[in-house]
């Protein structure tokens, strides 16, 4: 059965921290994503010798649920670092400036790391042809990864967001697709076996970096439930 990848998602203060949060259930997860956002200092280059693995960084702005509140110019540093050290993926909102995404879509072409474009939206989820506007955008952009994440009010809410799938399968464009909240929470686990590229969990309940999250531990256990044969 294809699975999509599973990603932990960090907000730890410094590298050291993050490392030492992620070491127990690494064996758990097939991607460890930094929240710069969530750092005291960029560690970038710290992440990356105290984590071999695949990582993914991120720098969410406080205009997308993030806590970066600067210049835009200095969101996309520690970005461009670390597409220069070679890390697994990068994530950039699509709300963000056309010229940063060029820069960055720009160091990505001569490097082996992949651009994920994401759009947050943490209060609803938006008709079915606003969704599929917003994956077409993110197809045409360059970008190698989507990202669209809402939040769910009902089942239809959750139902529209993983019909997305379908659409981004036909493109031949990898997807990461499902919903915030308590009716979002099975989208998160339904999206990895209906052609979801990643869906990200936390290193514990204590630690989750949006509603609805589930921890390492619980998800693998899910996993596991759901792939056993009699």
């Amino acid at each position: 059965m294809i699975q999509g990848k599973v990603c932990v998602s960090v907000r730890s203060a410094n590298a050291e921290e993050a490392a030492s949060a992620v070491q127990p259930i690494l064996d758990l997860v097939d991607v460890v994503e930094i929240r710069l956002d969530k750092m005291t200092v960029s560690q970038v280059a710290k992440c990356c010798s105290l984590l071999p693995v695949p990582l993914l960084f991120t720098n969410r702005p406080t205009w997308e649920g993030g806590e970066f509140a600067g210049p835009e110019e200095q969101r996309l540093e520690p970005l461009l670092e670390a597409v220069r050290l070679k890390a697994a993926y990068v994530d950039l909102e699509l709300r963000a400036e056309k010229a940063l995404r060029k820069q960055l879509l720009a160091d990505v072409q001569c490097s082996p790391t992949r651009l994920i474009l994401s759009w947050h939206d943490f209060n609803s989820t938006p008709d079915a042809g606003e969704l599929n506007d917003l994956l077409e955008q993110m197809h045409r952009s360059g970008a190698d990864i989507g990202k669209i994440i809402t939040t769910a009010h009902d089942e239809g809410d959750v139902l529209r967001v993983l019909a997305l799938q379908e659409k981004a399968r036909a493109l031949g464009f990898p997807l990461s697709c499902f919903c915030m909240g308590e009716c979002g929470r099975i989208s998160r686990f339904a999206s990895l076996y209906l052609g979801g590229f990643m869906s990200y969990v936390a290193v514990d309940k204590v630690q989750a970096t949006a509603p609805g999250q589930f921890s390492a531990n619980r998800f693998h256990k899910l996993r596991t439930l759901f792939s056993y044969a009699d």
